[in-house]
């Protein structure tokens, strides 16, 4: 089943209502990733067994900030304003989805983040990061308060392409996330897949067709994904920039937009951040396509989902919180 806005519209608040319960003990989620993905940022206790239901959420666009940080660097009052808040932000929205219960007792068991985990690179001395607390530690405590795994994408402030190297951001996103350049992970039936933008020509400063704010896969990546794709599981896609801001083709006539209408019946949801606001692309590029907004504007931004691994559907429950074309989302009702 294809998520729609009318499906959306189904899933209201009387859905998300029916979903949750009070709040009530029981054990946390175990992992399930395969070897060679990511490891996530903490471990977590067994989930319940006897439920072929789980849920997830997503959360992007943190900027976690640090000591070193600028103030007034930003462009504009609400940018300059916001930078300021975006710790306490994910602190508030870990501490709602940490709280969270649905009507079968079982709690969030993974946690995806879709780039801009934090806000540029106070330095450019690569042991500059081991000799200093910085916003890349300062995030991975902070995600790893969360009750359930964390996996991270890349967004462009973690590259910062042009004042660091992208071989230099991948060293340390290994070394403090464990996090390679792009993975995929399986969940009780489900693949999720973290694409990430900025590995091709468009990202690359010394190629002529080098421009940062448009993204490009590059051909590994994208005959990486068309493997991943053709083994035909319900999947669930993150990418950092919209599809909009995206190569539709990097080769002749292959590309990311080609491959998400060739395997459109398999790819549940497409995932994007960057713009801070939340945007219903609709089935323009084949699968669902939504931009989520960002904690750092609004504590409130983030999704839950509740994934079917019987049917190989997904669900968004708390679709009817967000206030479309905006920054932000009303509060989740924790019952």
């Amino acid at each position: 089943m294809q998520i729609t806005r009318r499906t959306f519209a189904q899933m209201g608040a009387a859905s998300l209502g029916a979903a949750l319960s009070p709040m009530r003990s029981v054990a946390e989620p175990q992992k399930n990733v395969e070897p060679q993905q990511p490891d996530a940022l903490h471990d977590a206790r067994p989930a319940l067994e006897d439920s072929h239901r789980f849920h997830f959420a997503v959360v992007s666009d943190t900027h976690i900030i640090d000591t070193f940080y600028k103030p007034g660097s930003e462009n504009g009052v609400e940018d300059n304003t916001t930078i300021l808040q975006a710790n306490d932000h994910l602190i508030t929205a870990r501490t709602a989805l940490n709280k969270l219960r649905f009507a079968d007792g079982s709690r969030i068991e993974q946690v995806f983040v879709p780039g801009d985990v934090f806000h540029n690179y106070p330095s450019t001395d690569y042991d500059f990061y081991f000799k200093n607390e910085t916003r890349l530690d300062i995030a991975n405590k902070l995600l790893s308060g969360f009750d359930a795994p964390v996996h991270v994408g890349w967004g462009n402030h973690d590259y910062d392409i042009g004042h660091i190297s992208r071989e230099m951001s991948h060293r340390l996103f290994e070394a403090k996330f464990k996090t390679k350049p792009y993975w995929s992970m399986e969940h009780k039936g489900f693949r999720f897949i973290m694409l990430n933008n900025f590995l091709g020509v468009t990202c690359d400063p010394t190629s002529p067709s080098y421009h940062r704010d448009y993204g490009s896969l590059g051909e590994e990546q994208l005959q990486w994904l068309e493997a991943q794709l053709a083994e035909r599981r319900p999947s669930v896609i993150f990418i950092h920039y919209p599809l909009w801001s995206v190569a539709p083709v990097e080769m002749k006539d292959f590309g990311l937009h080609p491959l998400l209408r060739r395997y459109r019946g398999d790819i549940q949801i497409v995932i994007a951040g960057h713009w801070h606001k939340w945007i219903d692309f609709a089935h323009t590029y084949g699968p669902q396509h939504t931009v989520v907004g960002s904690t750092r504007y609004d504590e409130h931004s983030y999704m839950v989902f509740e994934a079917d691994a019987r049917e190989g559907e997904i669900r968004w429950l708390d679709q009817s919180r967000v206030r479309w074309s905006t920054h932000y989302a009303d509060p989740l009702p924790l019952g």
